[in-house]
């Protein structure tokens, strides 16, 4: 309902409208001769504002982005899906469309946004969860009547050819392990873990006591360490899908100096005493119980790396790593696929493609002895 008042000679109107965010916003203005002048100025002003495309699609976009983020995501979904929605709302769409009304977002703008953050080397899966969040929040936003159509519909996001993946040569991994052990041995036995194993580093920091199955050696993996969590609640989630968890069988080898290590962290608690992170029960962990950093982890690898003169790697290559091993252990790609938690072997053949065919390069000799050995 407007509001009206006379100041000397002239009327003014002021009148509240409540926005997406549920809080009330005046309006007002001033300068009309009559007070009927003035009062169909506010009911014509009020009409505007009650209008979804005047209205609502005036609001720009990283007002309403934070708002859906603040309304319909934060306390509402999982912490780490509200951790990527933030994550393509801020870090990616806002920058773009930002200063951009609601209704001024066309649909070939957004194409060519999603084209070029693939273009700029973003990983095809990651292009979809970023297209994902922002294809949620502008459906929000027609469903409360803020826009007619959603600009982000009928995306097409294409696919670019295939990223070749690096690995390490397997035959270089005793050398980088020895070189860590004679720093750090949790640190040793940590990446030990991930060449062994192929987990992703989160799975194999967030390993507790209570993973490990002594009696028919294998890990558990059901859950995964957030480095940089918000808050003390954030900092163990789930994994990257359901297939993700799952329990991997070690080598008995492998086991046994396990055992060795959990040994001397039973020991090391008892030192500690109270100080001791129970709570957490980490089974790779600093001496207080705490996490060991992703800096910490990452100056590691990237020193044994330089070390050997390598070039450097991401952590995430020794996954590649232990895909390599397998293949060359003849292992199918049935198995590499539930070992490494891939909800599908046609992800584990379409991503491994190129580790799989340099191997085969290499084995052709092999086969060709067994050819030559057939013909005698």
């Amino acid at each position: 309902m407007a509001s009206f008042r006379k100041r000397g000679k002239y009327w003014s109107y002021r009148i509240r409208i409540k926005g997406f965010n549920e809080e009330w916003t005046e309006y007002s203005e001033s300068g009309f001769t009559t007070k009927p002048e003035a009062r169909d100025a506010a009911i014509k002003k009020e009409a505007e504002l009650k209008s979804n495309e005047k209205f609502a699609g005036n609001m720009r976009f990283k007002e309403y982005g934070a708002l859906w983020l603040q309304n319909y995501v934060k306390d509402k979904l999982k912490p780490n899906t509200y951790k990527t929605y933030r994550n393509a709302i801020e870090d990616h769409a806002t920058p773009v469309f930002g200063h951009l009304n609601l209704k001024d977002i066309r649909p070939i703008a957004y194409q060519k946004f999603i084209d070029v953050i693939i273009e700029k080397g973003l990983a095809r899966t990651t292009a979809r969860r970023v297209h994902n969040a922002i294809n949620q929040c502008m459906k929000r936003a027609v469903m409360n009547g803020y826009i007619t159509r959603n600009p982000c519909e009928n995306v097409v996001i294409k696919k670019l050819s295939v990223k070749k993946l690096k690995f390490i040569e397997p035959n270089l991994v005793s050398q980088i392990l020895a070189y860590i052990y004679r720093r750090n041995y949790t640190y040793g036995l940590f990446f030990e873990t991930l060449f062994e194993s192929g987990m992703r580093k989160g799975e194999c920091a967030a390993l507790c006591l209570d993973d490990i199955v002594w009696r028919e050696n294998t890990l558990r993996v059901d859950q995964t360490l957030e480095f940089q969590p918000e808050d003390d609640d954030e900092l163990l989630g789930d994994t990257k899908s359901y297939a993700s968890t799952r329990d991997v069988l070690m080598r008995e080898k492998y086991m046994q100096k396990l055992k060795t290590y959990v040994k001397h962290r039973t020991e090391q608690k008892m030192l500690v005493g109270d100080l001791y992170n129970h709570e957490l029960n980490l089974l790779f962990a600093r001496d207080d119980g705490s996490p060991l950093p992703k800096s910490t982890l990452w100056n590691v690898f990237k020193s044994a790396m330089e070390h050997i003169k390598h070039d450097p790697l991401p952590i995430h290559s020794t996954r590649h790593t232990h895909v390599a091993m397998l293949i060359e252990a003849e292992w199918d790609m049935k198995s590499i696929a539930d070992r490494l938690g891939h909800e599908s072997p046609v992800t584990t053949i379409n991503t491994y493609a190129h580790i799989s065919n340099k191997v085969a390069e290499r084995t052709i000799d092999s086969f060709n002895d067994y050819m030559e050995k057939l013909g005698e």
